[in-house]
Order: structure tokens, then sequence, then C-alpha cells
């Protein structure tokens, strides 16, 4: 059984030991699996070559098109789980793209390296295959708001927000560019029963002084709603670059 990963080069899988950068495990250090393609094309994304490949017309700021065959790998699942003990650390984040799209296979692949613990990025539209629901031991769940460009019907699915929101596993990491989006974010929250001790809410940006200007503003509201902040760690100290 294979998955299909991000690449940090033309045939070199994003496979690759780091400080998680965000959410509520920041800090800690990982192993972390990138994985291809996503079901959802937010403007702002900055993991696009991960599914905006040649032939993608779904918006995106930047307006680049990459090539499937030097931004995609695909390896048998035996190799990726050798790989990933071959870093040596206790925690793996698995992100994408959108992991869950892979469910079945990322199973298989988790089997092979018996992780104390194991996290998946998603963008909460997918429901977990259930033998991979089974090893997972948080979800890190970013649900797409409105300045995402993504439709409503497509990012925001009422029965998997409920869902995640009843799974004491689940954070909520809000990607958040203006003051009006956590106006949405209190929304979801009531409409969907998620608990405010486990919503992020996060700057958008992809260098530190934009981080840093939203940042300010946005601590002051998580203040005031009981939310908690998750900074972009990573980027402070990589940069906006693969394998980081």
């Amino acid at each position: 059984m294979t998955l299909a990963l991000a690449t940090t080069r033309p045939g070199e899988p994003e496979i690759f030991a780091a400080l998680q950068g965000e959410g509520p495990s920041a800090g800690r250090p990982s192993a972390f699996v990138r994985l291809s393609r996503c079901n959802l094309a937010c403007h702002w994304c900055d993991t696009a070559y991960t599914w905006r490949f040649t032939g993608d017309n779904r918006p995106h700021k930047d307006g680049l098109a990459f090539d499937r065959g030097e931004n995609q790998l695909v390896l048998d699942v035996a190799d990726i789980a050798a790989r990933i003990v071959a870093l040596g650390q206790s925690r793996l984040v698995v992100t994408g793209g959108e992991p869950l799209l892979q469910g079945a296979a990322l199973a298989r692949m988790l089997a092979h390296v018996a992780m104390p613990h194991v996290e998946i990025e998603t963008n909460g539209t997918v429901a977990p295959h259930p033998a991979l629901d089974a090893l997972v031991h948080q979800y890190n769940v970013s649900p797409k708001l409105a300045h995402s460009g993504n439709p409503a019907d497509l990012a925001l699915i009422p029965e998997r927000l409920a869902a995640f929101a009843a799974d004491p596993r689940a954070a909520f990491k809000f990607v958040i560019a203006e003051p009006a989006d956590i106006d949405q974010v209190l929304a979801l929250a009531t409409a969907h029963a998620i608990p405010r001790e486990r919503i992020f809410l996060m700057p958008e940006g992809r260098d530190s002084p934009t981080i840093h200007a939203r940042g300010r503003w946005l601590a002051e509201s998580c203040l005031l709603h009981g939310f908690r902040f998750s900074d972009r760690l990573h980027i402070h100290l990589s940069g906006d670059t693969r394998g980081t």
C-alpha cells in the first residue's frame, strides 16, 4: 500500500524532524510527514505545492502552478515508516494537504511505527477512517473561515464539526486575518458546541512581521473571549520553507 507525499525537492519526501510550530503541541520536538492532495483551496495556503498542480485552476494569491512529478512522491508505507523511525522522535505529526483523504493507507503506515503520540492536522471536512482513528492521539482541526475563499458548504460541514467538537482529542485552530474573522469563530463555537478552551486563534501570515502585527490585536481578542493563542514558531525560526 502506498501514500502520496509532498516533496522538499524532486524525489525527496517531506519527512523531517522539527519543533511543532502551532497549536497545543507548539515547541515539542516531533517527526513530521507531509502528505500530498487537498480537497480545499485556501487562497493564502502556504503549502499550495501539495495540491495546486499544473491544470488545477482553483484560485491562490500567488498564482503559481506546481509540477506534480516534482512536488508529489508516491512511496510504500513501510518505506515511509522506516524513514520516520530513523528520525528518533517519540511524537509524529501528519500534515498536508489533507491527510484524512488517505486514511486507510495512513493507518497501515502507522501500524509500522508504533509512535507513542500521533497528531493529525486536518481541515475538519473528512471523517477519519476507523482503522486510523484508533491510532490517533490528537487531532489538530483547522476549519477554514470565509476569508480562505472556500465555499462554506465544502469547508464547514456541520456533522464533521460537531463530531470533532465532541471528541476530546480534537483541538480547533482557526486562522485569523482580520478582527471580523473572530465573529465567525464565535458563531461556529456556539453552533457546534466547541469548548472555548479547545479553540486556538492563529494569525495568518507567512513572515514574522505579519504574524507579529496580527498577533498583537489577536492576543487581546483571545483574552476577551477565553480562546487560546497560537503563534507560528516555525516561521520565526526558519521562514516559509519546506521541511520545517
